[in-house]
């Protein structure tokens, strides 16, 4: 008989090789399985086979970290490599508030647990504190500032050592908030909770009496506490009591909450309560933000690898980019550049840009926080800045030409193509070294509807530029992509904003010089007649369209027509796949891409000939100004000769439109 040999899992083809590996069999060359009761035993063995097969395929893949996907096992293999993944984290708010008593005592003591109750939405979430938190009473007044509140339920769980090999010391709960476990020994004759041990992420530098303890995360996404041996940490004694305290949150479901009502509780020295002369008013300073859910299987599977690469050591840019997830677990997207590529460079500065999962920047708590713990990793002689958060974004403007006879609703497909595009950016862009690929964003776009026959679209790089408003301020913008110039100028367009000593409303323009390479950067006045504009500053910055920078000189900013001071400028780029450099974090900013819905006359059948098919430019600069929909395109007067003049510029039609046609 011939070996027949199993390489596969479907259910069909093992039924199959086992009624050819029975043929092969003298005995059963011309025998009918399928027609006799021969067929239900063959339905057995191929089944058996199937489920042998599967279940030692899965036993395989979870044996290994890249193929596992079963939870408890990724953990498990990510332990060994001394791995622990991060917790849920509990949304913070800092709030302050002055507790008036009549008490004669000196001292009082805000308890650890339930603090206050936070709203949003009609949803109430609680807030505790992991420590007590004592204050001095002056004039009948407890002063309670700044204290760091955390959303959850504060609880606490007990031990008592036995001594035996088998003890283990299991939290209860699962959603705990690992960075508030607050872990207590207390010996026989210690009538308090004990002394506070330490968290240690490694065992260097720890010896016999270390009083420290180490966590793993277990079954079911709960937590076990572990204790030295007497030779790396100190070793319990049988009798010691543990008491652990830790807060059970929501994650990010907490974030948000900005008002709160006071529901703690306060005692004295001696533990006795003091109760309220009036109402306790809660001052909110900063809101509830930072909760997250616990730390997925793919990030896991992405990040224990690489933590244990670094050995608890920031050298490459993986080494921070790594460290920064499990210090600050906030952490969206981080961009690691060495001083040495800067220009000029900057040897041994590490410039570090971090996006948050919650808002564009880190706070500056966050910063100090982050540097403070990096100093554990770094390198002697190598400093870390954490630098805010600087986004290129990308917008298209896209003429997209569907067939009308296939199309009811034609709002019902632009929904579709703003999906599509929504989930586009999601997949690879959105990040730090993102890539803006142009051809796939053609091929999303045309397949997100069977009635789209094609679609023109331009690609459009924007900067916002922070104001420091009254007061004269220098400026530079890097886009790290080289601009597209149209020798007319007019390649860069801003939103409004005002100077000092100027009227109306000024926009940025540019005209390039000689070389091509380089431009200068002028401030305009929209007059009264439509699409002119007079040149009120001539020269106030440079262009380098090659590096793709923008620097503004010296000017004196009032205020700005975009919110937040915010002036935006945006540029063509030269390649229409845009990649996020060094420190920019590539956002595709589809809220703020124009998509144009055009009837395609020749697919429908209505115009079989193509005569006055409209046709949509693919170069067209439009309007000087940033957010006009207007076609026409402004042409610099040759008479200009001075810095601050009146210079006026005019407009010129540019291109075809497709403006006859479209939704």
């Amino acid at each position: 008989m011939p070996f027949t040999k199993f390489t596969n899992l479907d259910f069909d083809q093992i039924k199959t090789q086992i009624k050819s590996y029975l043929r092969a069999n003298s005995d059963f060359k011309d025998f009918d399985f399928d027609g006799s009761n021969f067929s239900a035993l063959i339905d057995t063995l191929a089944y058996n086979t199937y489920i042998t097969a599967f279940n030692s395929n899965m036993v395989v893949n979870e044996s290994f970290l890249d193929s596992a996907t079963i939870r408890e096992n990724v953990v498990s293999l990510a332990r060994n490599i001394g791995y622990v993944p991060r917790s849920r984290s509990a949304a913070k708010a800092q709030i302050s508030f002055s507790y008036n008593t009549t008490s004669t005592s000196s001292t009082a003591v805000l308890s650890a647990g339930l603090v206050c109750i936070g709203t949003v939405e009609n949803t109430n979430y609680l807030f505790s504190i992991p420590n007590d938190i004592s204050t001095t009473i002056v004039n009948g007044v407890a002063t309670f500032n700044n204290i760091d509140v955390f959303q959850g339920t504060f609880l606490r769980k007990q031990f008592a050592v036995d001594g035996s090999l088998d003890q283990r010391f299991l939290l209860d709960n699962s959603f705990i908030d690992s960075s508030t476990i607050v872990v207590r020994v207390a010996d026989l004759n210690d009538t308090s909770f004990g002394r506070e041990y330490s968290l240690a992420n490694n065992i260097l530098n720890i010896n016999s009496t270390s009083e420290i303890y180490l966590i793993q995360e277990v079954k079911d996404e709960r937590y076990e506490l572990l204790f030295g041996d007497g030779y790396f940490g100190k070793k319990l004694n049988n009798g010691d009591k543990i008491t652990a305290t830790y807060i059970v949150t929501d994650g990010k479901d907490g974030n948000g909450p900005k008002n709160f009502a006071y529901a703690g509780r306060v005692v004295d020295d001696l533990g006795n309560p003091i109760v309220p002369s009036s109402d306790v008013v809660v001052t909110t300073n900063i809101s509830a933000q930072n909760g997250g859910d616990i730390e997925s299987v793919d990030s896991i599977k992405y990040f224990a690898p690489r933590i244990y690469a670094s050995q608890y050591r920031a050298v490459t840019a993986r080494d921070y980019e790594a460290i920064i997830q499990s210090i600050y677990p906030n952490t969206e997207s981080v961009a690691v550049v060495g001083g040495e590529e800067l220009d000029p460079p900057e040897f041994g500065q590490v410039l570090i840009s971090i996006k948050p999962k919650n808002g564009d920047y880190v706070s500056d708590f966050d910063k100090q926080n982050i540097q403070s713990k990096l100093k554990n990793y770094a390198l002697s002689g190598i400093n870390q800045k954490i630098i805010d958060l600087k986004v290129l974004y990308v917008e298209i403007d896209s003429a997209i030409y569907f067939n009308s006879s296939q199309v009811s609703d034609v709002n019902g497909v632009k929904s579709k193509v703003l999906s599509v595009l929504n989930t586009f950016s999601r997949s690879n862009i959105n990040k730090f070294g993102g890539r803006f690929k142009y051809s796939k964003l053609g091929q999303i776009i045309d397949g997100s509807d069977n009635s789209i026959t094609s679609n023109i679209t331009r690609v459009i790089i924007r900067r916002n530029m922070k104001c420091l408003l009254n007061q004269s301020a220098q400026y530079e913008l890097c886009y790290g992509n080289t601009f597209k110039k149209n020798p007319n100028g007019f390649n860069i367009k801003s939103t409004g904003f005002t100077l000092a000593n100027q009227s109306g409303t000024l926009y940025f323009t540019d005209v390039p010089d000689a070389t091509g390479d380089m431009g200068v950067l002028s401030v305009v006045r929209e007059s009264s007649e439509s699409n002119e504009f007079t040149v009120v500053v001539k020269s106030a910055g440079t262009i380098d369209y090659k590096k793709g920078e923008i620097i503004v000189n010296t000017l004196n900013i009032t205020s700005t027509i975009a919110a937040n001071d915010i002036i935006e400028i945006q540029a063509f780029p030269d390649s229409n796949d845009v990649i996020g450099l060094k420190d920019l974090y590539l956002s595709f900013s589809v809220a703020n891409s124009t998509i144009n819905m055009i009837r395609d006359t020749i697919s429908s059948g209505e115009q079989i000939s193509g005569v006055g098919y409209k046709t949509t430019s693919s170069y067209l600069n439009g309007s000087l100004k940033r957010g006009d929909t207007s076609t026409a395109t402004a042409t610099l007067s040759t008479s200009t000769t001075s810095n601050t003049t009146t210079t006026t510029t005019t407009s010129t039609s540019s291109g075809s439109t497709s403006s006859g046609g479209g939704y």
